[in-house]
């Protein structure tokens, strides 16, 4: 809602994938140099054996009042710092899923040109689609691990939540709703009290109640240690992917 769609360029190849654009209001294009032409903000929104190309075709028209934004994972600042004209603005921004519903959470970093200014636009405009933080650029492949594929796990949590109650007797459709629900509440009272989980998670558990009888449960299981390890895990991968 920040800025008018009509004010929005995008290109793409085909128009497969400029429909939702359109649809949206947006012009739309099969000309990158285009968009550059007339555009001062420019995201990069490809798949990474992709871009190396579309900066090749775009450099001759990159200028110093343009903001260049890549969301392509495994390609660092120093990268497209190279392949793009010396003193470009260059920030590298990684979202996650849920900022097409925006309650996304997304992390930026800034090359060696960006000032204060760039950066404050940047968060400014994203923050319409949830929580946008800026970064050091090594803390983006652990937003990757903790959080671009910690939806996933939270889905998985979801289901198994679900299936929990539908086997003590709830319909299903009835215990995925409230599952979905538990789960915004505990993350929307993190945000807002700003208080540690653990002390949150304590103040749920009364001495001999249900709560911490099935917290034995999950810490029998290695809950927390099983998932600290799939965030190192996702987190390795996407720096095996940077190196490839």
């Amino acid at each position: 809602g920040k800025v008018p769609a009509s004010s929005i360029l995008a290109s793409a190849p085909s128009d497969k994938n400029l429909d939702a654009w359109r649809e949206s209001g947006c012009r739309t294009m099969h000309c990158n140099l285009e968009v550059l032409q007339e555009s001062t903000l420019v995201f990069l929104a490809t798949k990474p054996h992709i871009l190396p190309g579309v900066l090749q075709e775009i450099r001759p028209a990159v200028g110093p009042h343009h903001i260049v934004v890549s969301l392509v994972a495994g390609v660092p600042l120093q990268t497209l710092q190279r392949l793009l004209p010396a003193g470009t603005k260059v920030l590298r921004l990684m979202p996650n899923l849920p900022c097409v519903v925006q309650a996304g959470a997304m992390v930026f970093a800034r090359g060696s040109s960006v000032g204060d200014g760039e950066a404050a636009l940047l968060k400014s405009l994203l923050s319409s689609c949830g929580l946008c933080e800026e970064v050091p650029e090594s803390y983006i492949n652990i937003h990757t691990g903790l959080s671009g594929s910690g939806v996933a796990y939270v889905y998985l949590f979801a289901e198994a939540l679900a299936e929990g109650a539908v086997k003590m007797g709830m319909p299903g459709g009835l215990a995925s709703r409230i599952a979905a629900q538990t789960l915004l509440g505990a993350a929307k009272m993190m945000l807002e009290t700003g208080e540690h989980p653990a002390k949150l998670r304590e103040d749920i558990c009364t001495p001999g109640g249900t709560t911490i009888h099935a917290l034995h449960q999950l810490e029998k299981g290695a809950l927390r240690a099983t998932v600290m390890n799939a965030v190192e895990a996702a987190t390795n991968r996407a720096c095996d992917l940077a190196k490839d």
